[in-house]
């Protein structure tokens, strides 16, 4: 039964009553006049239903008010809510609009009314997009959502999110869309995927350089496989990788050995290594110096760098070759001379002492000095002190001593050809220079080097050594150590033709005798253990990290303690 808005019961309720009391005389009419009990109980019955039509009148004019009230909060979340929302036909038009969806398009909420939706569509695309989403709503009769980009308040461009569903009203069915606008994070999405495409571009440029330089290494490794056409696959593979790795480490090595400031003397085996030490150790000194090795081993690069290396390096470094003298003039070359002080004395000179004075003289071939000048040269070496030839006047200088010698000085001394004293004031610390046969894993090194040495003086351009070349090379005695690898170089820069170093001379391998080989690996071996003795104390016995001794010896930290095994070297 319905209510009016005072709480009374509506026509609906009195058609109701009514039939109630039709029905009652109906009864009356039909039947004999009844007893007063009869008729007493009949009225009770009537005032009891009479009760329950008015709780049921109250019960319908309670939700009625919810209903009102239910509605009244519907009409406000709905207009008022922060998503717009829209009341669209089958057709699009709109019916109807919240306050956030008008003011989203920019829109009186009662202009709105039977325009199509369509019209406040930006573009095309947006406006098929969403003729399709409207008939699929209608269709699938299920929550849908579309993106499109609307146009707002002042020709702004909004990015909206549409979620319609199928909902019926008092008259047919309707679709009811919300709007979100999603213009903010879209700009953050463009923004992202802006960074994105340039990070893929930086990527993509990136990747382009890295593929040219790694044909460009390919191209290098390609260089080196016509000794290795015959192997399998696999170990093709392995072998071209390390090839390059051997290539990358020799250019590496060599940058490191030119950074560490040593000069002309190239290599980094375990032998020039322990040379290297060894001039680190007295190069700040003013300790005398005696460099042994053979000849064409480079004694005299050993001198300049320990010249160049000491607290002397701004004063001159004059040396003496003993052999390019004749014995009657190296007197008067190594002290100086008066005028008359001999035939042939025109002019007064100044002798090598003195001009070294406050500098380093060095004495290259000094077994071959004579007997009779090395007692002068002893009292120079003791006092620092001597006089010119023709003169009686004592000079006073401040020389620091560096001697060579190819020849076993001990086995001069035992046939009279040197004197044993002054052989101990000259070998107070002894370096010895090792033959290239006992360091030829440095050749690779020296091979390049000396490439581009001539290149530079020729104007060649050599840039490509073969292993095979390089292994010719190492197999190789070299008698005339560096010195003769230096000829051949030179020789084969200028008969090469092309980018690649084609060297003509052969070469035999070959031993003078077995004893020679025993010795030179024993000499090696001893070497190679006083430096990884060295380099353990000065590292404090650390093998491993950054200031390990496997780095400074440049090996594989397994390596250097299966070396540590094979000599026995163990912390004390």
């Amino acid at each position: 039964m319905g209510l009016d808005n005072v709480g009374h019961p509506t026509t609906a309720g009195n058609k109701l009553r009514r039939k109630a009391e039709e029905y009652l005389q109906e009864q009356f009419s039909a039947q004999p006049l009844r007893t007063e009990v009869e008729t007493q109980k009949l009225l009770h019955e009537l005032h009891v239903h009479q009760l329950e039509l008015e709780m049921q009148n109250e019960e319908l004019r309670r939700v009625q008010v919810e209903l009102e009230l239910s509605q009244d909060k519907f009409t406000q979340l709905y207009n008022f809510a922060p998503v717009g929302y829209l009341i669209l036909d089958a057709n699009g038009l709109i019916r109807g609009a919240n306050h956030a969806g008008a003011k989203l398009l920019g829109q009186d909420r009662q202009t709105l009314v039977n325009k199509p939706f369509i019209r406040f569509i930006a573009d095309s695309t947006g406006k098929e997009a969403f003729s399709k989403h409207l008939e699929s709503v209608l269709q699938q009769q299920v929550i849908l959502c579309c993106e499109i980009r609307l146009s707002g308040q002042e020709g702004s461009l909004i990015h909206g999110r549409l979620q319609s569903v199928v909902v019926n009203s008092e008259s047919g069915k309707c679709i009811l869309t919300s709007i979100f606008d999603i213009t903010e994070s879209r700009n953050l999405a463009d923004q992202l995927q802006t960074a994105h495409d340039t990070l893929e571009d930086l990527v993509a440029e990136r990747t382009k350089a890295l593929r040219q330089a790694n044909q460009q290494l390919t191209q290098e490794i390609e260089n080196h496989k016509n000794a290795e056409v015959k192997l399998q696959e696999a170990t093709a593979e392995i072998r071209q990788l390390n090839a390059r790795l051997k290539s990358e480490n020799i250019q590496l090595q060599q940058e490191l050995t030119r950074s560490d400031n040593f000069g002309e003397i190239i290599g980094q085996s375990p032998a020039i290594s322990y040379v290297f030490y060894r001039v680190d150790q007295v190069a700040s000194q003013d300790t005398t110096v005696l460099l042994l090795g053979e000849t064409g081993t480079g004694k005299g690069m050993v001198a300049r760098e320990i010249h160049r290396r000491s607290t002397r390096k701004d004063r001159p470094l004059v040396t003496v070759n003993c052999t390019a003298l004749p014995a009657n003039l190296i007197e008067s070359e190594l002290f100086g001379r008066e005028k008359g002080a001999f035939t042939g004395a025109h002019a007064r000179q100044m002798g090598r002492f003195e001009l070294a004075d406050g500098g380093t003289l060095f004495l290259d071939e000094i077994g071959e000095m004579p007997l009779e000048l090395q007692v002068k040269l002893l009292r120079v070496i003791q006092d620092g002190e001597f006089e010119r030839l023709g003169s009686p006047r004592t000079i006073k200088v401040n020389v620091r001593i560096i001697a060579a010698s190819n020849r076993n000085l001990e086995e001069a001394i035992k046939a009279g050809q040197f004197r044993e004293d002054l052989f101990y004031r000259l070998s107070v610390f002894p370096i010895t220079i090792p033959p290239l046969r006992q360091r030829l894993e440095d050749i690779p090194l020296l091979v390049r080097y000396f490439v581009a040495k001539f290149n530079k003086k020729t104007g060649k351009r050599i840039e490509n050594i073969s292993q095979t070349t390089l292994d010719a090379l190492q197999k190789y005695n070299w008698p005339g150590n560096v010195r003769e690898l230096e000829s051949v170089i030179e020789r084969a820069i200028i008969t090469s033709k092309g980018t690649a170093l084609q060297i003509l001379d052969r070469f035999e391998i070959f031993r003078e005798h077995g004893e020679r080989d025993t010795q030179d690996f024993k000499a090696l071996a001893d070497l190679e253990r006083d430096h990884i003795l060295q380099v353990l104390q000065k590292t404090g016995w650390r093998v491993e990290g950054e200031k390990g001794a496997a780095l400074l010896l440049g090996l594989n930290p397994s390596t250097l303690r299966a070396r540590m095994r094979k000599y026995d070297i163990r912390r004390q």
